[in-house]
């Protein structure tokens, strides 16, 4: 009877296995690869031994990690897009929740405002102490309307707009605010009010000068020939005047477009300064000038618009002559410098304080304007050089010690010399 009860004990245990095996075994693992799949980790098999139930779990879990994945694979493309889309912004953008917490902030915001990065989900009031930034959110959550305001932010001057969010039952949500950088703008605006200020005052006094002369000649048909001939030499001055301005506008004007119609060939420098000298030898006879040609051995031709490159000479001439004392020098110099070559126009005139020379290549300026205008300039020469050296893809440069000369360079890349 001894060897029936070890039989049944045997059977007993066998079946007990093969019941753990085929239906417990199987259900511990669906439960460690649940708990993995909670953890967010990737089982390393989803092959499971036992009852086929387990194995359909097995291989429905199998589905849904690889979905689960799938989808936060995406959602971190979305994510990581976001962030560089946000972080390559040049604005500022700032998101707040219903309680005016801050839900995003992108890079431009945190470096305008010194926010940390560490900023999201904090009252936003205790992070920005911008009392103009405070008002416009504050209208915007009160009214449940969009504001738009300009304010200044470390020298700059940004709008700021404002959006109220919310859902399907009209609740507000939060809010989306776009921080604008338009100092630029509002420095463009200024030098075009600056600009045509300038031109209207330019304008005025020949124009006055001219219609008070012919008001005079009108009002009194019987004047002198003699006095008839001074009024008239005095209309002719001015109209010249008028004429020289209109000129320099326009060609400003061409300079400034979209196709300045730029013509570069090989310049030869040594023709070219005899030309330029050339046709100045009467001015520079009028006040008995030295001048003298300092042109580089090495330095033949330069690749430039020889039109161009002429009236540069002509303005930077035209300032010499006009600032110099009787028997003074001038010298035309065209050197090397690194990859360019410098174009250079020296006086020994009355020179320009140290307060105006940063500033003679804005249009209009006159370091004096009294004789300035009294010698016919119109305030745009300097500013028509600068503009076409720039358009060679040049610079311009400056150097003069009131009372003893000016020197003015036009600095060109040197493309092409032989």
């Amino acid at each position: 009877m001894a060897w029936l009860f070890y039989a049944i004990a045997g059977l007993a245990v066998a079946l007990a296995w093969l019941a753990w095996r085929k239906w417990i075994a199987p259900w511990r693992q669906i439960e460690e690869l649940v708990r993995q799949i909670e953890r967010g980790a990737q089982p390393r098999t989803f092959v499971i031994d036992g009852a086929k139930r387990p194995q359909r779990v097995a291989l429905a879990l199998e589905n849904l990690s690889a979905r689960q994945l799938e989808q936060a694979r995406q959602i971190g493309e979305r994510t990581s897009g976001d962030e560089a889309i946000f972080s390559a912004m040049q604005d500022g953008l700032l998101v707040l929740d219903g309680e005016r917490r801050i839900a995003l902030a992108n890079r431009t915001f945190q470096e305008l405002f010194g926010v940390r990065e560490n900023s999201l989900g904090q009252p936003l009031l205790e992070m920005i102490r911008d009392v103009n930034v405070a008002e416009a959110i504050n209208e915007m959550f009160q009214n449940r309307q969009p504001v738009r305001r300009e304010i200044a932010v470390s020298e700059r001057l940004l709008q700021m707009d404002s959006v109220p969010m919310g859902n399907e039952s009209d609740q507000m949500t939060g809010a989306v605010v776009l921080f604008h950088d338009i100092s630029e703008l509002k420095r463009a605006d200024q030098i075009r009010r600056d600009f045509v200020a300038n031109v209207s005052h330019e304008l005025r006094t020949p124009l006055s000068i001219l219609r008070g002369y012919i008001e005079t000649l009108l009002d009194h048909p019987k004047t002198s020939a003699e006095e008839s001939a001074q009024i008239l030499q005095v209309m002719d001055r001015h109209s010249k005047r008028l004429g020289l301005l209109v000129e320099d506008l326009l060609a400003l004007a061409r300079l400034e477009s979209p196709n300045p119609n730029l013509q570069p060939s090989d310049v030869d420098l040594s023709a070219l300064f005899r030309e330029v000298v050339r046709d100045w030898q009467k001015k520079f006879g009028e006040k008995k000038l030295k001048i003298i040609i300092d042109l580089a051995p090495d330095l033949r031709t330069v690749r430039a618009d020889p039109a161009r490159l002429q009236e540069i000479l002509y303005n930077l001439l035209d300032n010499a002559v006009n600032y110099s004392h009787e028997r003074g020098e001038i010298r035309l110099q065209a050197r090397r410098r690194d990859g360019d070559v410098v174009l250079a126009v020296s006086d020994s005139g009355i020179g320009i304080s140290k307060e105006d020379l940063p500033r003679i290549f804005e249009r209009f300026y006159r370091a004096d304007k009294a004789r300035s205008r009294a010698l016919g300039g119109t305030g745009l020469g300097l500013s028509i050089v600068k503009h076409i050296v720039q358009l060679h893809g040049g610079h311009v440069e400056a150097e003069s010690e009131f009372g003893k000369g000016t020197t003015i360079r036009a600095v060109l890349p040197l493309v092409t010399q032989t």
